[in-house]
């Protein structure tokens, strides 16, 4: 009877670490998961506002008028 409770005590002493460790890797994998999504929501709204910003200046160079070329200088012979 004694060998019972001592197999069922190491058992349950193994049963309780792999739950241990089965429920750390879920919260780590759950932890990464929400600060993968975080950067990429911060990725995703800084290109749109890169994409905003290009956007304005291509608008801008468009609008302002042509640089004056510069004269070519002919060099004495």
């Amino acid at each position: 009877m004694a060998e019972n409770s001592k197999s069922r005590v190491t058992a349950d002493a193994a049963f309780l670490r792999t739950q241990t460790q089965s429920l750390t890797r879920n919260r780590v994998l759950s932890e990464t998961e929400t600060i993968t999504q975080a950067r990429d929501a911060n990725t995703a709204r800084l290109k749109e506002l890169r994409l905003q910003k290009e956007a304005a200046e291509r608008a801008a160079a468009a609008a302002a008028p042509p640089k004056p070329r510069a004269l070519k200088r002919k060099l004495p012979v």
